[in-house]
């Protein structure tokens, strides 16, 4: 697998646009498009929340019930959520303004909005952004970051990521762009995702490789606890690699999870970094777990520990509050067999023994927990499974940024 520059536009056969269409925001780009030259296999995995915003009823329908998908539509500012008959309407109208002019069929347009909750979009902005997008179309890298760029809403820095790997003699190409800062919490994917490939793969692996992998990639962030009603992660595939068809689980296959895999677990990690206010990406590991599942429990009940993600903040290692996390989290332990160290790129320091603290120094500690990136290692000593979460440090910022998110 070879990590090269870009987003969506990495594959071949992908086009990007944005547009400042004045829906929310002033001054900037608001509107993104992705397009594909040849219709694509897509796969979609979307929010549990029971509250679901339009754009994800409207995707699920095409993701599922329909045979392919070319085009991606997506706004920041107004989530088109808790919008009743009419904001499903406005996805249709986006679907409809995006097949006349780019002479595709409307059953084939994904939709997404990210933004407030309960503001009804401003359709005549939205349709002249998809009209204006259509004809600024390009394959180039720039407009693949610039449609990053603009499906941002408190995000500070865009998000994306590309690898090539080979399949059946012919190189392929995956590559994802991603929104996602505030309201983040499993399960699925907090956020908005966008990946595409050249490669050729049946509709049904391509699902079955997507919703297995989210489980240890955007299933294991978490920044403030709230689960989105817009999450939803969509995957194309144009076959424009011209490999022969992946439609059994081979070799050719496992290569492209891996890859999938690297896709995913990168955007995982950009988002819990830049969670609103965040200072810190916080990465929690539990190891020497008896099974997946209570790994799993164990490393996001530390991870989403507001007391713990405010003594990252801190620098302060303040390992009785993960301790704790991990007592109220559900799963069945010996606290008295824990072992616990901290690591970044300062280096690595143990702080507890068997659940009890260790003669460490403070001083290093705290050298160690001031890095942007920092992880907890929890050894629960009864057996070989691990997990990992991501989650980032909990900062006054936080307070400011959604305090006044709707002004």
């Amino acid at each position: 697998m070879k990590i090269i520059t870009g987003g969506v536009t990495a594959a071949k056969g992908f086009r990007a646009a944005s547009a400042a269409a004045g829906i929310k925001y002033q001054g900037r780009t608001d509107m993104a498009m992705v397009y594909s030259e040849k219709p694509c296999v897509a796969a979609g995995t979307f929010t549990t929340n029971i509250v679901k915003a339009a754009p994800v009823k409207w995707d699920q329908d095409i993701v599922y019930n329909h045979p392919s998908a070319q085009v991606i539509i997506c706004n920041s500012g107004i989530a088109n959520a808790c919008t009743g008959e009419e904001g499903f309407g406005y996805c249709r109208a986006t679907a409809k303004a995006a097949a006349e002019t780019l002479n595709v069929d409307e059953n084939s347009v994904l939709v997404a909005s990210t933004g407030v909750i309960g503001m009804q979009l401003p359709i005549e902005k939205l349709s002249a952004g998809v009209k204006a997008m259509a004809p600024k179309l390009q394959g180039t890298l720039e407009a693949g970051n610039d449609a990053a760029k603009a499906i941002m809403t408190t995000d500070t820095k865009e998000k994306e990521v590309a690898v090539e790997i080979e399949v059946g003699g012919k190189t392929v190409t995956i590559g994802g762009m991603c929104k996602g800062s505030g309201m983040i919490h499993p399960n699925m994917c907090t956020m908005l995702g966008f990946v595409t490939t050249d490669a050729c793969i049946s509709k049904k692996l391509l699902q079955e490789a997507l919703s297995e992998d989210v489980k240890d990639t955007y299933n294991m962030v978490s920044v403030d606890g709230d689960t989105s009603t817009n999450d939803t992660v969509l995957l194309l595939a144009n076959g424009m690699a011209e490999n022969p068809e992946i439609n059994e689980k081979n070799e050719d296959y496992q290569k492209f999870c891996e890859a999938l895999n690297y896709i995913n677990t990168t955007l995982a990690k950009k988002i819990a970094g830049d969670g609103e206010g965040a200072t810190a990406l916080f990465e929690v590991k539990i190891i020497g777990a008896e099974s997946k599942e209570q790994a799993v429990t164990l490393s996001k009940s530390i991870v989403t520990s507001s007391l713990t993600k405010a003594a990252i903040y801190g620098h302060d290692a303040n390992w009785g509050r993960i301790l704790c996390a991990m007592g109220y989290s559900g799963a069945q332990f010996d606290p008295e067999k824990v072992n616990l160290y901290f690591e970044s790129k300062a280096g690595k320091i143990q702080i507890i023994e068997n659940g009890v603290a260790v003669n460490y120094s403070e001083e290093e500690a705290t050298k160690i927990l001031s890095e942007d990136a920092v992880t907890a290692i929890a050894d629960v000593k009864m057996g070989d499974c691990t997990a990992t979460a991501w989650g980032c440090d909990l900062t006054y910022d936080y307070i400011k940024i959604n305090a006044d998110y709707r002004s």
